[in-house]
């Protein structure tokens, strides 16, 4: 209920502002909801969004991949962490804008520098996050999975995974919160469809109700996201270190 209530004040907060500020520079919720359900029925607004929810899923799932094995192999060996080190920082550093720039200038204006200028851009963070989830790895427990000669699946799926689940989970929920943002920059600057490229198009003819609809549309499936598939994985990953009656 208080949710309802905060969420129905800032929509009244919102209707007051624009009631004074004029339609060209604050649409009314009311504008707003007519033009997404318009472009929902027309069949617009969900194309764009499949075609970012899909750069999203591609660019954030290489990430994660390439960006959890680096992590795990630098918290685990110390040498190897001391030669990537300098690499991950000088990611973690750079700014997001210079990478999608000078992919778009290596590769061209395509979906694989697309794609690959957003994965780039979160692959650090993958990579800090696990490293710290390989070093806190109980080292006990490989001793004991030693004793019982448990298979390398079987060690990496009883031992070690578990260990680092609620690492992952955090990794996850900081990742996708970046890649989304990092994919409508990269439509706005170098791509011919999805929701970046319809706000960049919308900003050039000063349509406010557009770029309010489609951004609170993609902001709307991400809370969808986020509240049905990263809490419950993070619960999940989360569930062991729950203390049991």
């Amino acid at each position: 209920m208080l949710r309802l209530g905060s969420l129905a004040a800032l929509v009244a907060i919102w209707a007051i502002g624009a009631h004074f500020a004029g339609p060209q520079m604050l649409p009314s919720p009311l504008v707003v909801g007519r033009l997404m359900l318009h472009d929902t029925l027309t069949g617009e607004l969900p194309r764009q969004m499949l075609i970012t929810l899909f750069r999203v899923a591609v660019a954030f799932s290489i990430a994660m991949v390439l960006g959890s094995a680096l992590g795990i192999a630098m918290g685990r060996h110390a040498a190897f962490d001391r030669v990537a080190d300098p690499w991950v920082v000088v990611l973690l550093n750079l700014p997001a804008l210079v990478i999608i720039v000078l992919a778009y200038i290596w590769a061209g204006l395509t979906e694989t520098a697309a794609i690959s200028a957003v994965a780039l851009n979160k692959l650090p963070n993958a990579a800090v996050t696990l490293r710290e989830g390989a070093r806190a790895l109980d080292r006990s427990l490989d001793d004991m999975a030693a004793v019982f000669d448990l298979s390398p699946w079987e060690r990496q799926r009883h031992v070690v995974l578990p260990q680092l689940a609620p690492y992952f989970a955090a990794a996850t929920r900081s990742g996708l919160s970046l890649v989304w943002k990092i994919v409508l920059v990269v439509e706005l600057l170098g791509r011919p469809n999805g929701i970046g490229f319809e706000l960049g198009t919308a900003f050039q003819l000063f349509d406010v109700a557009r770029i309010l609809a489609y951004g609170l549309a993609f902001v709307a499936v991400m809370l969808v996201i986020e509240s049905f598939i990263v809490r419950p994985f993070e619960a999940h990953a989360a569930r062991w270190r729950v203390p049991r009656d």
